[in-house]
């Protein structure tokens, strides 16, 4: 608005750091002439211009649970510098009401009075008598103008009209008022903005400016005034097209052009982009010197000038149009290089990953040749393939990436079917016989294999149907809308089940360990006293639509904060060293877990069953710390989504540990990633920008910190993929085992690599192909038309999994790493006093 250029892409991510602005623009211009200016609102006017305003009040923008404190910081001085003459410019940013929207969406209970509060200031200034007075620097100008609209939701950032929507009411003009109703409903670009207050007021347009001047806002100009200004505007914009296209020259045009007979070399414009423009802007510089020649009174040749005004606005639409293109390229060159490291880095995971299967293979001795071993290959397999194929091929497809949830829900409920498929033609101890001669003991197992992946498929079902996401068919039904307009009492009790119902799953699965054991103990207690605190962070705020921004209420949420990054962290840290290990205890506990294959060897079991035990309560802490943080963090209505993620999770850990070596471990993590994606749409995100949750990330921070919001932005939005990224640690716990070294030999080193492996290097492999994949699709859609509407902001989500991707595979590897030193060293240690003994 205030440079008429366009903004980078990435400037999405710099707002969190704005710096000061160096291109040229209005405030500079206006500052050049003598102007003083005073700016109350929006602190980024402070950073993007410092030192520029002679009095300021700037608010954060971005603590957005604020709607009230924000504005009257702003209003409080209105009165005071409506009533002072020392000032030329004065800028109003008002936040309170996109922080509503934010935290309400659009309908929210707050957004009438928001409304009418902003109705009021506009009121207040307009009837105030600086708008009528009258001096020798002429009228004042009111300018009511908002940068973006918002979705149902209340978020904004992606490409719909609802988001793009905005205001741009000028009040103040001489215009006549019968023009007032032709003029309301006009179109018009942001950009246009700076030109049409650099032409009002005198100065210079801003050399980077692409907008064109607003044609309704200089109809109380005489004629001849209004072809000056749209002379300014297309001069400004000729010299812009010079400075893109070193070789254009429009000289030869001008020199030949202006002549006794000017009418007649008009010419259809046709040709080279440089040409076309010249003969665009010749014709109408041609048109205007011929209306300006006319001897006889020009009011009385309006078809002339309205052909020079026709004429000069379409040079100024077609240079603007292709200006904005051409703001948005990028070195070609340099992005190639990128890609080809990209290549490099998912050719290394992939030949990790392919050497890891051909270890893992032979050591279960599937068969003796591994040749047919590696020709023998399951549908589930071939549709894990199939899947990145099918991700790669609907990156290409604007509406399939605007619509990428039906892929992921589609993905993971096929692959769970052919689980479940798998699971009933082929019986759980791998005999030939058929289910009916199976063994009670089988059949059991069987059972709950089966029992499982049903409630994984159903599960999913309800996710699938929880939100209606992507960005074209927000508008459908879905099971979120059908709860919130039942009522917010129905929302709250859902919420309350949901929690009772997490804390109650998250201690059973917890005490199948053995409910004896002290450490298990301490931590079932710090489980409850986390979900307690939630709960009443629940139960405090049952009657208000909106969470309270107290003290106590901050207080109440870093308290939790606390308590489960202790429990995470002392368990993660402490729980190796508190492990009993007399060998005595050990034999006599040996079969804890839901896998049905043991070890040769006693002792050797008994090892391992340690590392498992360990890995099994820090793999389930981080689990149930993860659901429990995110009943917190996450939007009321995703609270049931929050639950039912956690029963996958448990399903899917009983169905896989009961497996055996039916499938290959790549498939099931596998299984575990398609599932975490198909999770992150179900709680209600897209690959646009407007479903992020802000005002989720200002919860239990009492002032804004960039850093503090962000990660905690970061979790909301990547709260499934990360927890099903977690889940490896446990899932690491209840896997088949008798193809590994034995623990704790000297072939040790093997057995830390193949339990690591797989639930590392899979989603690590994955993520790098689809990264690799759309990062070449996105530089072959570079001049795409909606480049910057759809793919980019799904680039921006590719690069962000990408860090949760890693993030978690690295809490992964380090949790297991360090859990395998310390009982390593417990052992050492232990064999040592046997010795000296």
């Amino acid at each position: 608005m205030v440079s008429g250029a366009i903004g980078g892409f990435l400037d999405v991510a710099l707002n969190f750091n704005t710096q000061a602005m160096l291109d040229d623009n209005l405030l500079d211009q206006f500052f050049k002439i003598g102007w003083k200016m005073v700016m109350l609102g929006d602190e980024t006017w402070l950073k993007l211009f410092p030192g520029l305003f002679i009095r300021h009040d700037g608010v954060s923008s971005f603590f957005v649970k604020d709607t009230v404190q924000v504005d009257q910081n702003v209003s409080r001085h209105l009165g005071h510098e409506l009533n002072k003459d020392d000032w030329d410019f004065l800028i109003l940013h008002y936040l309170g009401l996109d922080h509503v929207g934010h935290i309400g969406g659009r309908n929210s209970a707050l957004m009438a009075p928001k409304l009418s509060e902003m109705d009021d200031v506009v009121k207040m200034i307009h009837m105030s008598s600086i708008l009528n007075q009258k001096n020798d620097q002429g009228q004042t100008l009111l300018v009511v103008v908002s940068d973006h609209g918002m979705t149902e939701s209340g978020n904004h950032g992606g490409s719909s009209y609802e988001e793009t929507d905005s205001l741009a009411l000028f009040i103040g003009l001489n215009n006549d008022i019968s023009d007032y109703s032709s003029s309301t409903h006009n179109i018009i670009y942001q950009v246009d903005i700076a030109p049409t207050l650099a032409l009002l007021f005198g100065v210079p347009i801003p050399k980077n400016n692409v907008g064109v001047l607003i044609a309704e806002i200089f109809g109380y100009l005489a004629d001849d005034q209004q072809l000056k200004a749209l002379e300014l505007n297309s001069w400004q914009l000729l010299r812009l097209l010079q400075a893109q296209m070193p070789g254009l020259s429009c000289r030869n045009y001008l020199c030949d052009g202006f002549s006794d007979d000017q009418e007649s070399k008009i010419t259809k414009c046709s040709g080279s982009m440089g040409k076309m423009f010249c003969c665009l802007y010749t014709n109408a510089a041609l048109l205007q010197n011929s209306w300006m020649s006319k001897e006889f009174p020009r009011s009385k040749s309006r078809e002339d000038y309205s052909s020079a005004v026709t004429a000069y606005y379409e040079f100024l639409r077609t240079a603007s149009e292709w200006l904005s293109r051409s703001a948005t390229d990028k070195p070609v060159s340099l992005l190639t290089l990128g890609i080809a490291a990209m290549l490099l880095s998912c050719l290394i995971l992939l030949s990790l990953l392919f050497n890891m299967c051909k270890e893992v293979y032979i050591r279960e001795k599937y068969l003796f040749d591994l040749e047919s071993a590696m020709q023998t290959w399951y549908l589930d397999e071939t549709f894990v393939l199939g899947v990145i194929l099918i991700l790669i091929v609907s990156m290409i497809s604007s509406s399939m990436v605007e619509e990428e949830q039906y892929i992921w829900h589609f993905v993971a409920s096929t692959l769970n079917l052919l689980l479940l498929r798998k699971a009933i033609q082929c019986p759980p101890c791998g005999g030939a016989q058929g289910l009916h001669t199976l063994s009670k003991e089988q059949n059991k197992i069987s059972c709950f294999r089966l029992s499982s992946i049903f409630v994984v498929l159903v599960s999913g079902r309800i996710l699938r149907g929880w939100h209606q996401g992507g960005v074209n068919w927000t508008n459908l039904p879905d099971i979120s809308k059908w709860l919130e307009q039942s009522g917010t009492d129905n929302v709250k009790s859902i919420q309350l089940v949901s929690c009772l119902l997490l804390m109650t799953l998250s201690l059973y699965v917890l005490f199948l360990l053995g409910s004896n054991k002290k450490f298990v103990l301490a931590i079932g207690f710090s489980f409850l006293m986390s979900g307690l605190l939630v709960l009443q962070h629940v139960t405090k705020h049952w009657d208000g639509m909106f969470a309270s921004s107290s003290y106590s209420t901050t207080t109440l949420v870093q308290i939790i904060y606390a308590t489960l990054g202790a429990s995470t962290f002392g368990t993660v840290i402490a729980l190796p060293w508190l492990v009993p290990f007399s060998i005595s205890e050990m034999c006599s506990n040996q079969d804890l877990y839901m896998s049905t294959s043991a070890p040769n060897e006693v002792q050797n079991k008994s090892l391992m069953a340690k590392l498992r035990d360990s890995l099994y309560i820090v793999g389930w802490t981080y689990i149930s710390c993860w659901c429990i943080l995110q009943l917190l963090l996450q939007q009321t209505i995703n609270s049931m989504p929050i639950l039912l993620l956690l029963v996958q999770i448990f399903a899917s850990m009983l169905y896989f540990s009961y497996s055996a070596l039916h499938h290959k471990p790549w498939v099931e993590v596998a299984a575990f990633y398609f599932l975490g994606m198909a999770g992150h749409f179900a709680l209600g995100n897209s690959n646009s920008l407007a479903t992020i949750d802000v005002a989720g990330a200002f919860i239990g921070i009492s002032s804004h910190s960039t850093v503090l919001s962000g990660i905690l932005m970061f979790m909301i939005t990547y709260a499934s993929p990360m927890l099903f990224i977690l889940s490896m640690v446990m899932y690491i716990s209840v896997k088949e085992t008798s193809y590994l070294p034995s623990p704790f030999s000297s072939d040790s080193t093997q057995l830390l690599k193949i339990m690591l492996g797989f639930p590392c290097l899979v989603p690590l492999g994955l993520n790098s192909i689809l990264l690799t994949a759309y990062t070449i699709i996105l530089l072959l859609m570079r001049n795409h038309l909606f480049v910057w509407s759809v793919f980019s902001p799904k680039y921006i989500y590719v690069c962000t999994t990408t860090v949760c991707v890693y993030v978690g595979v690295s809490v992964v590897s380090t949790t297991v790493t360090y859990t395998y030193l310390v009982l390593g060293f417990r052992r050492k240690m232990q064999g040592e006093l046997s010795h000296q003994q």
